[in-house]
């Protein structure tokens, strides 16, 4: 295998018009924003180049977001923001949601989402048409779950068609540096599992999942500017760099987050560059030497 070649935010940003960016484990953490993420933006608004963050997180409007990462120090707007939970509005559309009685896992800002795309909430123990896990946080786990799951089974049972959505397919996040926690993904897991156990793996309803690495929040980015070399930045092999290749652009693989060791990663599923991290001047100078350290073909020791 060809190794891969190491590349700078500096070089990316002249070789490039648009630059898209995961947002956990590439410039933040769930406690702020990771060494370098700050420097990094400061140097795309000098240089005049376009960039979003493209994250699967669905548990927080733009607005609210950007609010946060200013917090952080960031350099970032609602519009630089596009989330899987904003892909919601097309798709209730395009499948005849708007209107349909809808049970939300998620924060507050997760239901937002639903009732701008058209849809009605409602709690997960009352009868609903459609089930979106927007997130793991805002709501009572074991209880909310479960009583998704049982009106899930009631609904089923008695013949209704349920509609199950998950925007974020995101199955484990980095919350720091060094501590990691299961996502959405991983919830929807869990009931597609127990659906399969009680209806059959051939019966059972399983979720529609919008984002990375789907390709649809890369066209949504880059369908709001012209661009005619943009890449990718992400730190998940499965999510980021699969979603990139998909959508048919550029993309590094960033070592501060999920994906250090590819060892087991599928034929075919290589990013075009990796970076130690979105520092500039490369990974000198910031202080996360406690990072797994990756070799030249992108494997981790």
């Amino acid at each position: 295998m060809q190794p891969l070649e190491q590349i700078t935010i500096e070089a990316l940003i002249e070789r490039h018009d648009v630059l898209l960016f995961d947002a956990y484990g590439v410039l933040v953490h769930s406690g702020g924003a990771l060494p370098g993420a700050a420097a990094a933006l400061d140097l795309l608004h000098r240089a005049g180049r376009a960039f979003f963050v493209v994250t699967n997180d669905a548990s927080k409007l733009p607005e609210t977001a950007a609010a946060r990462y200013r917090r952080f120090g960031l350099a970032l707007g609602p519009e630089h923001i596009v989330s899987s939970g904003q892909l919601l509005t097309g798709h209730f559309a395009a499948h005849g949601l708007v209107g349909a009685h809808c049970a939300v896992l998620g924060t507050a800002d997760s239901a937002h989402y639903v009732r701008r795309a058209g849809g009605e909430v409602v709690p997960p123990d009352q009868p609903f048409d459609v089930l979106v896990i927007g997130d793991e946080t805002g709501y009572d786990f074991v209880d909310g779950v479960d009583a998704a799951l049982t009106t899930l089974f009631h609904r089923l049972d008695a013949g209704e068609r349920v509609y199950l959505v998950l925007p974020n397919p995101d199955l484990v996040y980095p919350r720091g540096t060094r501590s990691f926690g299961i996502a959405s993904g991983s919830v929807a897991l869990m009931l597609e599992a127990a659906l399969a156990r009680r209806y059959g793996a051939a019966r059972a309803p399983v979720f529609t999942r919008l984002g990375k690495p789907e390709p649809h929040l890369y066209r949504e980015a880059l369908s709001r500017v012209s661009a005619r070399a943009p890449v990718m930045i992400g730190d998940q092999m499965e999510t980021d760099i699969l979603g990139a290749i998909a959508a048919g652009i550029d993309s590094v693989l960033v070592s501060t987050g999920i994906s250090v060791d590819q060892t087991a990663r599928a034929d075919g599923l290589r990013p075009t560059w990796w970076m130690q991290s979105v520092a500039p001047g490369g990974f000198e100078g910031n202080d996360m030497d406690d990072a797994a350290p990756v070799c030249r073909d992108g494997i981790s020791k």
